[in-house]
């Protein structure tokens, strides 16, 4: 049986009329892109780039050189293909507009390059979160506002993970399909059709260190979950803990789970940890698209309305029955 790359997926994609020429390029410079930054994170300590980049983003936290350069290569990669309006990087405070002497098109695209990059000197999994949107301002420079739309509004999301293998998880819509790098031939093999979470699970993903600062809903929630068999669940549970949320989704999309990163009392005056457009939104649609649900805990993520660029919130996705158990909490709070 023929291999499917991604191209011909997309092209299948976009004869059926499901994307246009504008989104299958997009998506294909963002994979070109990946494969370049899978490389730089397979050399490592060969190439000299691990440790700190010395500088911090706009978070306030310490970059990694690796950071930088997954940031730089995405920039570049996107800017000149015409296909977008305008970029924005959880690595850079402000938008970052497509120079004037290159064409523009429709799609706005936010992007984590290197999600978990803390895990880079210890060699765990890492990767790259995108979303993509439509440019609301109809040929004007886009501004910060024009990205602050909610979750429901994206037209595609996705991720890589730089694992044993690199793998490209996408979502246009339509359930979420799972991409293979074959490296020796460089082209992203159509691997896992139709990945979906099943509603239930015996494993959870949270940073238990955080226990003593978590609302009453969570302690409770979780508090049970360690009980297993003795407790009111009536069963055992494993927790899994990757510090990388691409790697933590990828886990949960391959054999179910829930990932956990509530609000807390060291995070209530940030809005929570994880940021929304660029991690939240994305890995939300993914996870909706493949029959989980994700929530902040009070609201479904993908209705969540911005109201800055870097703005963040609580997340709690993943297997159907787990979160809604968790929301039922929060209202019973």
């Amino acid at each position: 049986m023929a291999r499917v790359t991604l191209t011909q997926y997309l092209i299948g994609q976009q004869h059926a009329g499901r994307i246009n020429p504008d989104l299958r390029l997009l998506i294909e410079v963002v994979a070109r892109a990946v494969k370049a930054i899978g490389v730089n994170v397979s050399k490592g300590a060969l190439a000299g780039i691990l440790g700190d980049a010395g500088s911090d983003n706009v978070q306030g936290e310490a970059q990694k050189k690796l950071d930088v350069i997954a940031n730089e290569i995405l920039l570049q990669a996107n800017e000149w293909g015409g296909h977008l309006a305008a970029m924005a990087s959880e690595e850079v405070e402000e938008v970052h507009q497509i120079p004037f002497d290159y064409p523009r098109g429709g799609y706005l695209l936010l992007f984590d390059p290197l999600d978990g990059s803390s895990n880079i000197d210890v060699n765990i999994s890492v990767g790259t979160i995108f979303s993509v949107l439509q440019n609301p301002t109809d040929g004007a420079d886009p501004s910060e506002n024009s990205f602050l739309q909610p979750g429901r509004d994206q037209v595609a999301a996705g991720y890589a993970l730089y694992g044993p293998s690199t793998m490209l998880v996408l979502t246009l819509g339509r359930g979420v399909h799972g991409f293979t790098l074959d490296r020796e031939m460089g082209s992203f093999v159509y691997t896992h059709p139709f990945m979906t979470v099943p509603d239930d699970t015996h494993e959870f993903a949270i940073n238990t260190s955080n226990e003593r600062h978590w609302e009453p809903p969570v302690q409770r929630y979780v508090r049970e979950l360690q009980q297993g068999k003795t407790g009111p669940r009536g069963r055992d549970f494993n927790m899994r803990w990757v510090a990388s949320m691409v790697a933590d989704v990828h886990r949960i999309l391959t054999r179910g789970g829930i990932f956990m990163y509530p609000m807390d009392e060291k995070c209530r005056d940030k809005g929570g940890k994880l940021r929304l457009m660029y991690e939240a939104n994305p890995m939300a649609m993914i996870i909706e698209q493949a029959g989980g649900k994700a929530t902040t805990g009070r609201e479904r993520l993908l209705d969540v309305q911005p109201t800055k660029l870097h703005q963040r919130v609580p997340v709690i996705l993943g297997s159907a029955n787990e979160v809604e158990r968790v929301s039922r909490y929060h209202d019973e709070s």
